[in-house]
């Protein structure tokens, strides 16, 4: 496949990428920072720099065509307000639509568990604006024409990969889960077009990745 990933020097990007070259797919890392081109070719893939927070449709509609499957994997980072809504929903929801205007398909967000309209994040609380962004995005997304699938990690951490996780359906509830296993959640997520329509949430947990998100 020719994978686009958005967001393309983040943390579970960087891990994400090799296994994509491995599997024998093409990766294109889009990322805003050109300081940051080498990090990302490191990894086997196409290090292409654009700011997606600038871009209108159209041009991310020219960026993304002639890709098979997109990545969401960006974000604002939190602590600014209004550059969360302008990452994390408005440009979200432009790559979506671009998307579809690209003819490309498969689409894979990157969420997190507790993102949902009726979040509960208190609107004094810090995280409120990143919580309505995410779902604002999330819902969009749901509500698209496009072949679509929300992952939703509880709280990330670093080190080696569990090699396994525990959804939400399953009966997980807003735990931890590595960075590097919400890479591999990703690679499979991709290669399995049963995780389609769906939202899936997960901690790490005792089930092997491909099939905690079959089941």
């Amino acid at each position: 496949m020719r994978i686009a990933v958005i967001g393309g020097h983040g943390k579970v990007a960087l891990l994400l990428a090799p296994l994509l070259v491995a599997a024998g797919d093409t990766v294109t890392a889009i990322h805003r920072n050109p300081d940051h081109a080498a990090d990302v070719a490191a990894t086997g893939a196409r290090s292409l720099v654009a700011d997606v927070e600038r871009l209108d449709v159209s041009q991310l509609a020219a960026l993304l065509a002639e890709h098979d499957a997109i990545v969401w994997s960006a974000g604002a980072g939190g602590g600014n307000p209004p550059r969360t809504y302008a990452v994390d929903r408005d440009a979200a929801i432009r790559s979506m639509d671009a998307a579809s205007r690209a003819g490309v398909q498969r689409y894979v967000m990157v969420s997190y568990f507790g993102a949902r309209t009726d979040h509960g994040v208190p609107q004094d609380s810090a995280f409120f604006p990143y919580a309505e962004a995410k779902a604002a995005a999330d819902e969009h997304l749901r509500r698209s024409p496009l072949a679509w699938t929300i992952l939703g990690p509880s709280r990330l951490t670093d080190g080696p990969p569990a090699g396994g996780l525990e959804t939400a359906d399953a009966g997980a509830v807003n735990g931890t889960v590595t960075r590097a296993d919400v890479a591999a959640a990703i690679a499979a997520t991709l290669r399995d077009p049963g995780t389609v329509g769906r939202t899936i949430r997960f901690n790490n947990g005792p089930t092997q990745i491909p099939d905690a998100l079959r089941a």
